[in-house]
């Protein structure tokens, strides 16, 4: 019985660790703000992983917002937070969405495969 599940183990371990150390988001941005003229609102988020084989130079996040992807950019200096702008038109007081994290992660024997990781959904209210 071991012969047939030998051949295997690596995959699943490596499946298995790439399931469960997910990487992580914390909100960063306020659940409301004042209404602005330009009708964008900046969102924040950081990532947090222990997954090792991640390789953090390949990172892309965005915010999707009804559909649409919006680009989301480093803070500052840091390797671990993002910012990005989301539109809520004037006629909106609430507009809901989310983190897209697409990354790349070593694997064995094999180069990097692509991942991808989406936030819970998070709403932004708009206060005149």
């Amino acid at each position: 019985m071991w012969k047939k599940i030998l051949p295997f183990l690596p995959v699943l371990l490596v499946t298995g660790c790439a399931a469960t150390l997910a990487p992580t988001f914390t909100r960063l941005t306020a659940g409301e703000q004042p209404r602005n003229p330009k009708n964008q609102y900046l969102v924040e988020t950081a990532v947090d992983s222990s997954q090792q084989s991640m390789r953090w130079d390949s990172i892309k996040v965005s915010v999707w917002v009804d559909g649409k992807s919006y680009p989301m950019s480093l803070e500052g200096q840091l390797t671990n937070r993002w910012e990005g702008y989301v539109p809520v038109p004037a006629s909106q007081s609430a507009v809901t969405y989310r983190f897209k994290f697409d990354y790349k992660y070593n694997n064995f024997g094999t180069p990097p495969k692509p991942a991808t990781t989406n936030s819970p959904v998070y709403t932004l209210r708009i206060v005149d």
